[in-house]
């Protein structure tokens, strides 16, 4: 993929906005709660230029892109992450995959998601419909991925990685993602929040967590405003004296080009690229 530039025409330009984009892990509550927090404004921004998206495309694709970052944010050395959704909805499904380095790749299984009528809202669970919800694991340590699944409850990325959490992988989670655009249906700011609670916590902190993820506003609409990551976490977890313990760039990647592919090409069979013609 030779991927369009989109803020400005020089290299300070693009590292200006670049610099913005980026995942903070912390640890609050002394320990007992795990954080992750991505802004991509930019990400998504250069997801719907190279992809050709419109709004509820770029709606679906980016909470996918946020919602795969976050789980990505305990990977190490050069481990991967994929998340994959196959549903009987007009949306028909979506791929996305993000690495230990921050970069996010994926596609939608259909472009453009047709509607009858215009859109009521940001309510994407008629766009779903039943389905499943895959993540698969790639890690450097094991010659095998791991893969779990779990049945689309919610029609909701956020809150069906959260039942996804609990049912595969037995950690109590929550997801907050947004996208926020303006009157003239441009991504103004776009981010992710996943909390995951240590065993062992009580009831009471449990309590106070799912206060504080419900008066949190949408991120993107914070990033909009130009609130930053640290800001956010600052002004938001102060009760609970966050520590931040990474944080790192986060990007719009594909390594894809057109000599890897033709590469690919010429291993397939004569009669497979017949097929393809």
């Amino acid at each position: 993929m030779i991927k369009k530039d989109i803020y400005g025409d020089t290299l300070k330009d693009q590292l200006l906005e670049s610099a913005k984009d980026r995942m903070v892990q912390f640890l609050f509550a002394d320990g007992a709660v795990r954080g992750a927090m991505v802004h991509g404004t930019k990400l998504v921004n250069e997801m719907r230029a190279n992809h050709g998206l419109g709004i509820l495309e770029t709606l679906a694709l980016g909470h996918a892109y946020l919602g795969i970052l976050l789980a990505s944010s305990n990977l190490k050395g050069e481990d991967r992450i994929a998340m994959k959704i196959d549903c009987s909805g007009p949306l028909r499904g979506l791929s996305v995959e993000a690495n230990t380095f921050g970069e996010v790749r994926g596609h939608l299984m259909r472009i453009p998601i047709p509607i009858q009528e215009p859109l009521a809202s940001f309510d994407l669970s008629p766009f779903f419909g039943d389905g499943v919800l895959s993540i698969t694991k790639y890690l450097s340590q094991f010659a095998r991925p791991f893969t779990g699944q779990v049945a689309l409850r919610f029609g909701n990325i956020a809150q069906d990685m959260a039942y996804f959490s609990v049912k595969s992988e037995q950690t109590p989670s929550a997801y907050n993602l947004s996208v926020q655009f303006d009157q003239e249906g441009r991504v103004t700011g776009a981010g992710g929040l996943m909390i995951q609670v240590m065993p062992g916590v009580e009831d009471a902190l449990l309590q106070r967590l799912e206060d504080l993820v419900c008066q949190i506003p949408w991120l993107g609409q914070l990033f909009a405003e130009g609130e930053t990551v640290d800001s956010v976490i600052e002004s938001r977890f102060a009760g609970f004296k966050p520590e931040i313990i990474d944080s790192k760039r986060v990007a719009f990647m594909c390594h894809c080009s057109k000599k890897r592919f033709r590469h690919f090409l010429t291993q397939l069979p004569p009669a497979e690229l017949e097929d393809i013609l």
